[in-house]
């Protein structure tokens, strides 16, 4: 019944003003910002890119929501200097852009395009070349048998590392007592194009090690170096385009001043795209879902879809278990009781689970140009995936893959891991929705993508597949 609801609902907020057509690129920038000659060379290299719109606003970016809802664009770039880029800003992004239409899911692909000083961001708005993602390097466990090559190091077992060559089968190796050169060389002559990490951190530091005494890895002048056990600084510059995945860290996203080091992976080891908290973090589900829908599922998504996949993930999960708390929230009011219901109980859901996914909803940081494509080489997924269109006929098909163990999680490491809903963008925005086959896969099908719940146990005999009609909006 919930996909028919829903359906109902787009259909309303249509009707109710919001736009009947969507797409395009639109870059956000505040009026101080856009007058910066050096900055406003940022929001034209991006308009030019992306043939998107600019839209300017005077003191808080919540002012923008009239323009976007008109435009109702596909991505949304907002520009902002360091001091703009804070925790807060963060925050208003987040909701800002969940109110273009009625619904309680997230409007467009956005991200935030900052940097250490406007020359930082220029280079990442400049960058046109699309990144395939073939070597990979963490300070964590990472699934490398679905990547191309690569190399981690345990943050929580000391000499504990694992290697993958190009070709060839991860292997168990023994590391080194302290990772630090290690894990600069990875960003500098070893050359990784994806680069992921958890553990302690602040605005200031990544502490490597979480159970052992390890280095660090610290920021100076827009510039990031390693600082070992011994005291032995190690320097990283790289100009080499990357990605960077902080999906356990706490505050690596939190941009609280020019001497950040969100700002120094930006600046001075050539990354494009970041993913990282703005505050402690604890419970994880806005993070470690990274890895589900970006390196678990390769070549599939780019990193800007996987973030917008795991955050409608997290809404889906908050309006179907927690609906309460969503309502109270939108209501601006107290939550009160978080007793659970019996879809949750079924679900294996406790009463802090709410707690969580509120709790990350609006802290998690994506920097970068949502345009630029950066995805993971193609490699074995669990499941293919497929969505057709004969005129107002949509048909999204799942083909299992690995038989019963299809939809079970792939790797463990981290929180919250698993089970994560199979999201399909839609190629353009929708109204009118219909469900025709599939309505027992409890399917979400919103203006612009469909959502499955993972179905947990796999039937190899059967057929998943979900049907709907639609009206192009």
């Amino acid at each position: 019944m919930r996909e028919l609801v829903f359906a109902v609902c787009v259909a309303a907020s249509a009707a109710s003003g919001a736009p009947a057509a969507g797409g395009g690129y639109a870059v956000v920038v505040s009026k101080a910002t856009s007058e910066n000659a050096d900055w406003r060379k940022v929001v034209n290299v991006l308009r030019e890119k992306h043939r998107g719109k600019a839209i300017v606003y005077e003191k808080s970016v919540d002012e923008s929501l009239a323009a976007l809802r008109e435009q109702f664009p596909r991505h949304v770039c907002f520009v902002a200097r360091p001091e703009e880029a804070g925790r807060d800003f963060v925050a208003r992004v987040h909701r800002l852009t969940r109110q273009l239409d009625g619904d309680p899911y997230t409007d467009a692909i956005w991200g935030i395009l900052t940097g250490y000083d406007a020359a930082c961001a220029l280079r990442i708005a400049e960058v046109r070349q699309p990144l395939v993602v073939r070597r990979v390097a963490a300070g964590t466990n990472v699934e490398l048998s679905l990547c191309e090559e690569g190399v981690w190091y345990c943050e929580l077992v000391k000499n504990r590392m694992v290697r993958k060559e190009k070709g060839g089968k991860p292997r168990r190796l023994r590391g080194p007592d302290d990772t630090t050169k290690a894990l600069a060389e990875a960003l500098t002559e070893y050359k990784a194009e994806l680069f992921v990490t958890s553990g302690h951190a602040t605005e200031r530091d990544w502490q490597i090690g979480y159970r052992y005494r390890n280095g660090q890895f610290r920021c100076r002048g827009g510039q990031l170096y390693g600082l070992d056990t011994k005291r032995r600084e190690h320097p990283i510059r790289s100009s080499r385009a990357k990605v960077y995945l902080a999906v356990g860290n706490c505050l690596m996203g939190h941009v609280k001043d020019r001497e950040s080091m969100a700002l120094a992976w930006l600046n001075g080891a050539g990354v494009c795209q970041m993913v990282g908290y703005t505050v402690s973090t604890w419970y994880g589900y806005g993070g470690w879902g990274m890895l589900d829908y970006f390196l678990e599922q390769p070549g599939r998504h780019t990193l800007a879809e996987a973030f917008f996949a795991n955050h409608q993930a997290l809404l889906y999960r908050v309006e179907t278990y927690f609906p309460q708390l969503a309502e109270a929230d939108r209501a601006g009011r107290p939550a009160g009781s978080t007793r659970l219901s019996d879809q949750a109980r079924a679900a294996g859901l406790r009463s802090g689970d709410g707690r969580g996914l509120m709790f990350d909803r609006d802290v998690v940081a994506f920097y970068g140009d949502p345009g630029w494509s950066a995805k993971m080489a193609p490699a074995r997924r669990a499941w293919e995936q497929k969505l057709t269109i004969d005129g107002g006929l949509y048909t999204f098909e799942i083909t299992p893959r690995l038989g019963e163990k299809t939809f079970e999680p792939i790797n463990t490491n981290g929180s919250q891991r698993g089970g994560r809903p199979i999201v399909e963008l839609l190629p353009h925005r929708v109204r009118d929705v219909k469900i025709i086959e599939g309505a027992d896969l409890a399917p979400l099908v919103t203006d612009d993508f469909v959502l499955v719940p993972n179905p947990r146990k796999c039937d190899p005999k059967r057929r998943y597949r979900v049907v709907f009609r639609a009206a192009r909006r």
